[in-house]
């Protein structure tokens, strides 16, 4: 408890440096810490009628998380899967996203690094533009494509309509286009020279270039999971569709 009330009078810069998982909590708060780096944790939270063991808590809640492994995934039937990965969309819509723009807007960076802050605030908002179209994109289709193999599967469609599934692109051929997905941040890597923090950085520039990285570890996991988990087991499930389709339309 003690070192709780202790967190509450450290400032915001402090507690950020020592884990910047806390500046992303904060926005969740509504709260951007790169405005009150020198106030304290106690300041701040009353200035926006936040409770600060509110803050430490979600900051413990987020620490203790654990992400399931590929292995465990495997595990699961195709549904649970598309389950888990509709989720991680919501969160890099909802969350990880907007907390990443509201910094590349906001901060402010020394007079050497101008040049970089402005192609940045370019390149980010359009790159924001192209994942947020591939997630709607895979969405509409992959998994639109999952549910509708499910629904023939399960005997919920008539065979004159089911058939029709012949005539659309194959899953095989969906896995090859969203292939070329897969590097969406090669650009933004690339701008900050791979995420490199230069000694003199400030608090607010490091916790930018952390968030970048850490949400470039997150998109090439994630592409993995669809790479390797999600697409194989679709052609399997599309394989076992058409076998049966087959099979029916032999036995009428």
């Amino acid at each position: 408890m003690h070192s709780s009330k202790n967190k509450h009078r450290k400032s915001i810069g402090e507690l950020v440096t020592e884990n910047h998982v806390l500046a992303e909590v904060l926005h969740y708060f509504g709260i951007s810490f790169f405005q009150h780096e020198q106030h304290s944790l106690e300041d701040v939270c009353a200035k926006y009628k936040v409770n600060p063991s509110q803050v430490i808590a979600e900051l413990e809640e987020w620490a203790s998380r654990v992400e399931p492994t590929s292995d465990e995934l495997f595990l699961h039937p195709i549904g649970v899967l598309v389950g888990y990965l509709k989720k991680k969309h919501r969160y890099f819509i909802r969350q990880a996203l907007p907390f990443l723009t509201s910094m590349v807007e906001g901060i402010e960076m020394e007079k050497s690094q101008k040049s970089l802050i402005t192609d940045l605030r370019l390149m980010f908002p359009l790159f924001v533009d192209d994942f947020i179209h591939h997630i709607h994109e895979e969405e509409d289709t992959l998994f639109e494509r999952i549910a509708y193999l499910h629904e023939i599967e399960n005997g919920s469609i008539p065979l004159n309509e089911a058939i029709k599934v012949f005539a659309l692109p194959s899953i095989q051929r969906m896995a090859a286009e969203h292939d070329a997905h897969d590097d969406e941040m090669k650009g933004i890597r690339k701008l900050t020279n791979d995420y490199l923090i230069s000694k003199d950085a400030s608090i607010s520039v490091r916790v930018l270039y952390l968030e970048l990285q850490k949400l470039e570890s997150e998109l090439m996991i994630h592409a993995k999971i669809e790479n390797d988990l999600l697409f194989p087991k679709a052609v399997e499930l599309e394989r076992e569709v058409f076998r049966r389709l087959h099979l029916q339309i032999k036995s009428n």
